[in-house]
């Protein structure tokens, strides 16, 4: 039998090979580590982003209402500080709007920068604010414009850190590696909560109230240096990049092409946004003042699941791209409408590990739609709006949805004499707008981004 070849041409031959696999792997490499990056930035960034936003329903449910409204009656006083609270909601889409502008035509990562520094500035300035007993009225208002600022600001920052993940990453993995964004949220919120807990419970009520609370709105300062210098070091989104046209004016163009997709996209937000900010904020409220419980029992819970989020959101993320993100996204729904009733009543029995056993629950319930919910709402978009329809699909939601629930639960509880079903009832109804929105919605985890 004859070779093609001789010997030493073979050997030269798979050195040749040896050499160019050695040449190419870097790059692939170097590809997937370009994705961790990006991923792991987008990741920080958010944690730092949403420990800024969370700060503040935290102090809203606990302290705001006596710093900022003391010469109001309590049960008023308390609403009155989530109305403050609800502020920042109906400033997102506001900021999402703007950013999603930019972020269509100038790119994904300038505008992950901004709205870091911010929210970093806001936070950093209300730990200086003056409290109504040394300011009077100025008080609240300064409150209310930083609160303002602050919700801008994590209205641009969501569209932004989600699609430099998903317009990264490759289709395959688009769901988790979006639901890592994702997960910075919980973080944040386990940072926020955190933080609070180790202040409050490291100094007497007197201390806390009178200069406590400032430090965790303090800290934000440090953590905004460190997400910004990770947020200059990763490169612009490849799709966006291969982007020839850029629309004119994103926002038209969206409303003209997506309308449908739009709102079908709000309506899958409200059961999700509007069952975390009872589980998170409104439940401390009424843990304390209500049931008498100490606030240190619903910051652990609130710890606790968010912990739980942290391994939940990626999983769920990770199974939408094998089944779908209708089923999952319309599991987590299904799941909280018939546990809405049941948090209350696990909550009413005041016992600490069955109040943990009611967050962890409902957080875990909620994390299969805020698993797959980022890759999801960015694929109903094409690139060129991409940025403007997945912001404006999930901020439109969050004033209606997450910024309400809080007030409206409040004010539920105020005229039923403390009865929460009355909130219960109201969760259900934000649940079946979900269903019923995520059924007329497309599949889309087979969806190409280009």
């Amino acid at each position: 039998m004859s070779f093609p070849f001789t010997r030493a041409q073979g050997l030269r031959l798979s050195f040749a090979f040896i050499k160019l696999a050695r040449m190419s792997a870097p790059n692939q490499v170097s590809s997937e580590a370009e994705v961790r990056r990006v991923v792991l930035a987008s990741f920080i960034g958010t944690t730092i982003e949403w420990y800024d936003f969370f700060l503040y329903g935290t102090a809203t449910a606990l302290v705001f209402n006596q710093l900022f409204f003391p010469t109001v009656e309590p049960s008023l006083a308390t609403m009155a500080s989530f109305g403050t609270y609800a502020v920042g909601f109906f400033a997102r889409p506001v900021g999402g709007i703007v950013f999603g502008h930019f972020g269509d035509k100038l790119g994904r990562k300038s505008m992950l920068v901004t709205t870091l520094a911010l929210m970093g500035v806001a936070t950093f300035l209300i730990g200086l604010l003056p409290t109504y007993h040394t300011a009077g009225v100025a008080a609240p208002l300064l409150l209310v414009l930083l609160r303002f600022i602050q919700g801008f600001g994590v209205g641009g920052e969501w569209g932004g850190a989600v699609l430099m993940a998903v317009e990264h990453g490759s289709g395959e993995k688009r769901g988790y590696h979006a639901s890592w964004v994702q997960a910075g949220v919980p973080v944040g919120l386990l940072l926020a909560n955190a933080v609070f807990f180790a202040v409050s419970s490291s100094m007497s009520e007197e201390s806390f109230l009178s200069w406590g609370w400032r430090v965790p709105f303090l800290l934000g300062i440090l953590l905004l240096a460190v997400g910004a210098f990770i947020r200059l070091n990763i490169s612009e989104s490849p799709v966006f990049r291969e982007e020839k046209a850029p629309a004119p004016v994103p926002i038209l163009e969206t409303l003209r092409a997506h309308p449908k997709n739009v709102l079908l996209a709000m309506g899958a937000r409200f059961a999700e946004n509007a069952f975390f900010y009872i589980f998170t904020v409104m439940v401390l409220s009424y843990g304390t003042k209500q049931l008498g419980l100490d606030q240190s029992v619903f910051l652990r819970a609130v710890m606790a699941g968010s912990a739980v989020q942290l391994i939940a959101i990626p999983w769920f993320g990770a199974l939408s791209d094998r089944v779908g993100r209708k089923p999952v996204y319309l599991g987590g729904a299904m799941f909280l409408i018939l546990f809405a009733l049941p948090f209350f009543q696990l909550v009413d029995t005041k016992s600490p590990a069955l109040v943990m056993l009611a967050v962890v629950i409902g957080l875990l319930g909620h994390s299969a739609m805020y698993g797959p919910q980022a890759a999801f709402f960015s694929e109903l978009f094409g690139t060129r709006v991409r940025y403007t329809g997945a912001s404006l699909g999930y901020q439109l939601a969050s004033p209606l949805a997450g910024g309400l629930a809080p007030l409206i639960a409040a004010r539920l509880l105020k005229d039923s004499g403390g009865s929460p079903t009355p909130v219960a009832i109201y969760l259900i109804l934000m649940g079946l707008i979900t269903v019923i929105s995520v059924l007329l919605t497309e599949e889309t985890h087979r969806k190409s981004l280009r």
